[in-house]
């Protein structure tokens, strides 16, 4: 048994470390080595870091693990239909403000690389955080457009997606993929780090159904900064991110000329009831029944059908994070 004097020095100094984690301003990244991307696999030390800065930050950023042809070719199809989504001025897919869309990636077989969308990597960090075959229900993106005379870069206000009746523990995380290097210029997402264990509904004035749902309320937001301030990371291309579902964050405006694309994908733990369904064409089919990591929920279309109708779908408020009885 610890000595009284040793085990007070023992806890001492694993305070003085949480404190200084605490205080840290940007996330954890973590870089793979060779080995690891060749078998897709973080070693048990990696996966250490990446578990422990989702339980603390709420939030982990892991280096290089796309090729940047694969996001080179879906950016220039995105791009494209940003522009025809603008094109529908108050119609468009905004959320909070106009040059802030939602968008969906082309689901048909051409666009679909796996290494972008069934990353090895990402599934074996939500598989360890959530459990065995999270479900993957909800595939979409965050665009942030460059600004225009009449519509200026404008930020979102902080927010939680996590704006319904939602476990206080963890059962979602997002995988966000930045088609090109995120910097606070084009539009880096402001983010909250440890701020996922602080969204019960009461932090909230915007609720579940309202176009500006889940907002912090102002208070909140003072007393949260003064325990951690708020940062907008640079995440280089080819990177992948791992975010809480309730971890505080808003999309900030792009004073830039090009479009920033950020893909996000959510995986649920495989005990969490959410009803929801990828809608997908019918030519990803031999893709997905590959894929033996996660449970992926489909409705399925021709491609053309789908073609026709991924730019016309729900967005925000229209989908459901929550959990069924």
């Amino acid at each position: 048994m610890l000595s009284l004097a040793l085990r007070t020095r023992t806890l001492s100094f694993k305070s003085k470390t949480q404190f200084t984690r605490t205080l840290s301003g940007q996330p954890t990244c973590i870089t793979p080595s060779k080995p690891e991307l060749q078998s897709g696999r973080l070693t048990p030390q990696n996966l250490e870091v990446a578990i422990r800065s989702l339980y603390n930050d709420g939030l982990v950023v892991v280096n290089d693990v796309i090729p940047h042809s694969h996001l080179d070719r879906l950016n220039e199809k995105m791009v494209q239909d940003a522009y025809t989504l603008q094109a529908r001025k108050e119609d468009s897919p905004f959320n909070y403000h106009p040059n802030n869309l939602q968008q969906d990636p082309p689901p048909m077989r051409e666009y679909f690389e796996s290494d972008i969308f069934l990353n090895p990597i990402a599934i074996q960090i939500t598989t360890t955080a959530l459990g065995p075959r999270p479900k993957w229900t909800f595939c979409s993106g965050n665009t942030a457009m460059p600004p225009t005379p009449t519509c200026p870069p404008l930020s979102q206000p902080v927010h939680s997606d996590a704006d319904f009746d939602h476990p206080l523990h963890p059962f979602a995380h997002v995988i966000n993929v930045p088609l090109i290097t995120m910097t606070p210029e084009n539009g880096s997402t402001e983010v909250w780090l440890g701020s996922h264990t602080e969204t019960s509904l009461s932090v909230q004035e915007g609720r579940h159904g309202e176009r500006a749902s889940g907002r912090i309320r102002g208070e909140e937001l003072e007393k949260r900064r003064k325990v951690r301030t708020p940062c907008q990371p640079i995440v280089e291309k080819g990177a992948i991110v791992v975010r809480d579902l309730r971890l505080w964050h808003a999309g900030v405006g792009n004073r830039t000329n090009d479009i920033r694309v950020m893909l996000a994908m959510i995986h649920f733990a495989p005990w969490y009831r959410n009803p929801m369904k990828l809608n997908l064409a019918d030519d990803l089919k031999p893709v997905l029944e590959e894929n033996t990591d996660l449970e992926i929920p489909v409705q399925w279309a021709s491609r053309d059908e789908v073609a026709a109708q991924y730019l016309k779908r729900a967005y925000g408020n229209a989908y459901d994070f929550s959990q069924s009885l």
